[in-house]
Order: C-alpha cells, then structure tokens, then sequence
C-alpha cells in the first residue's frame, strides 16, 4: 500500500476506532439512565432510553458500513484485517446492551414499584445493576487503549455477575412459590436480572475481542 494511501487508511482506521467507542459510551449511558430510572421510578428516563436505542441502532449500521468500505476499498494487512474483524464483530455486542437497556426500562414503565419492594431483592438488583455497569465501561475502555490486563479483569467479574444472577433468581422463585399472587411483578424483576446478566455477557464478550485484537486469539461464546 502506498505511503499515502497508508496515511489515509491509518485516519480511517482511527475515525472506526471513534466511531465504536462513542457508540459504546452512548451504550453505558444507557445502562446508567436506565439503572437511574429503576432507582427513582422515573418514568420519562426509562422513555428517554427507549427513544434513543434507534440512536444506536444507526451508528451500528454506520460502523458496519465503514468495516465493508474498509474491507473492500482497500487491500488492508493481517493487522488491519483483525482491527476491522474486531470491530465488526464487537459492534454487535455494543447494540445488544443498548437493546438490553431498552427491554430493562420497557419493563420499568409497568413495574409496580410497591410491590416489587416487597419481594425484597432490589438492593441486590441495584449491586448487579452497578456491578455489570462497571464491566460495560471497563470494557469498552479496554478497547480504546487496548488494555489486556484490564480487558482481563472484565472477565474475571463474570463469575460474580453469574453468581449474582443465580442467587437474586432464586429469591425470586421462592417469593413466587409463597406470593402466586404477585407472580407478574416478580417475573418483571427476573426478567430485570437476565438483562443485567446479559449485559455482564456482553460486557466479557468485548473484553475478549480485545483480546483478540491484541493477539489474534478469541474464545467463541455466544450470547442472545
């Protein structure tokens, strides 16, 4: 590739290196707006995600236009093959946890909120809640600076999302078993949880392209 040309395709590569971790950002804001909706009742909050998921749904598009247009316009090296691959791929993950954003604060405009204190797991939700938040950010911060060692630690917290996950799911099922009653709003905040532990997921499944980005070896994992 000619030096000038190498020049220009170096400035693309970097505007997609942009591109995703502003997507990503937009990604976490999500998250906390959400989180922050859970918390006070805000019922608009939860609207305002909703309304911004198509934001990201278009910069999703966006990106994978920009990695064709990479593929195909240029004849990039094996380095520059895995830093689009891994954007190619890691773009998908960055859309499902603003989708997952979403579906938590849909949930939220129903939630009856004085029945869901009753079932006595919101302070746990809450701690998962802040807990996968970290590991969103903390990933897509690894991917800006190619950190492995804090890509890493992304993914040694997945046990403890998973653990969370188990243990709140569990308190739920017994509350239902004793509350038949109130089993709807119990199953909201289920549902609450295995968006969070998605999201925890996902947040790995960034970290491990980042693995890949810095040594051309991913572990395969696939999350709805």
């Amino acid at each position: 590739m000619p030096t000038s040309s190498r020049k220009i395709y170096d400035e693309e590569l970097l505007q997609l290196d942009t591109m995703l971790a502003r997507m990503g950002h937009s990604a976490g804001g999500a998250i906390e707006s959400a989180l922050t909706a859970l918390r006070t009742g805000d019922i608009e909050l939860a609207r305002s995600v909703i309304a911004r998921d198509s934001e990201i749904d278009a910069a999703e598009h966006e990106v994978e236009h920009r990695c064709l247009t990479l593929f195909l316009r240029q004849q990039p090296v094996a380095s520059d093959l895995r830093k689009v691959s891994t954007a190619l791929k890691m773009v998908t993950d960055i859309e499902r946890i603003a989708d997952q954003a979403s579906d938590i604060a849909e949930i939220i405009l129903h939630l009856h909120v004085d029945t869901a204190s009753t079932v006595g797991v919101m302070e746990d939700i809450y701690r998962m809640g802040d807990l996968v938040l970290r590991m969103v950010k903390q990933a897509i911060g690894a991917y800006v600076q190619v950190d492995l060692a804090s890509a890493a630690e992304v993914i040694a917290k997945d046990d403890v999302a998973d653990a969370s996950f188990n243990r709140i799911s569990g308190e739920i099922a017994h509350y239902i078993a004793d509350h038949p009653n109130e089993a709807q709003t119990a199953l909201d905040l289920f549902m609450i949880t295995k968006y969070l532990e998605r999201l925890g997921d996902h947040a790995v499944n960034v970290a491990e392209w980042v693995e890949f980005l810095k040594t051309g070896v991913h572990k395969s994992r696939k999350i709805v």
